[in-house]
């Protein structure tokens, strides 16, 4: 069996045997918006459900290993506190690449990707339509685990609503695996 320390390996060899360890992962689609208005759109494969009661959501912008900046949702998340998690089903991949693509600070993801921004009923940031579950959250923490390149910055969220179209939805009104895709 292959040892590996984390401490003994670079970042990014760890980090690619992590991927591959932990699959296949959800995506957090978040959508965020910055204290001048701009909007703000990108994936995250670091993102889980954690609690139902309250309902909590975490995801994590990690620090870029390359320069050890950090990205343009987390800066929108300190000045904020609000962000949209927003499902992405396999229609989407594509478009939801180019949104993970690297803009500067202002570009409007939803533009670039070709997603239509509708208002929340809660939350200042948009929501992205083409998406078949929307969650409104406020940010209940930011934790900070490192200052290094590759640092997570868990950002713990509670959802205050959530938006769920009617496609996904079987007879019950729960959610269809099958029809979310």
């Amino acid at each position: 069996m292959l040892r590996i320390d984390p401490k003994e390996i670079k970042t990014n060899v760890l980090h690619s045997y992590m991927l591959a360890a932990i699959a296949p992962r959800p995506i957090a689609f978040a959508s965020t918006i910055d204290k001048e208005g701009n909007l703000n759109l990108s994936p995250f494969s670091f993102f889980n459900a954690f609690g139902s009661n309250p309902p909590t959501i975490v995801f994590s912008p990690a620090r870029r290993v390359r320069d050890n900046t950090i990205k343009h949702t987390l800066e929108n998340v300190y000045e904020t506190g609000e962000v949209v998690i927003n499902v992405v089903n396999y229609a989407m991949v594509q478009q939801m690449s180019l949104a993970s693509t690297e803009y500067p600070k202002g570009v409007n993801e939803f533009t670039k990707a070709g997603f239509t921004p509708i208002a929340s009923e809660i939350v200042k940031p948009f929501r992205v339509k083409e998406s078949p579950v929307q969650m409104e959250c406020k940010v209940v923490e930011v934790k900070e685990m490192g200052p290094n390149g590759g640092a997570a910055n868990l950002i713990i969220c509670e959802i205050l609503l959530m938006h769920v179209s009617a496609d996904v939805l079987n007879e019950d009104k729960k959610i269809d695996p099958n029809k979310i895709d």
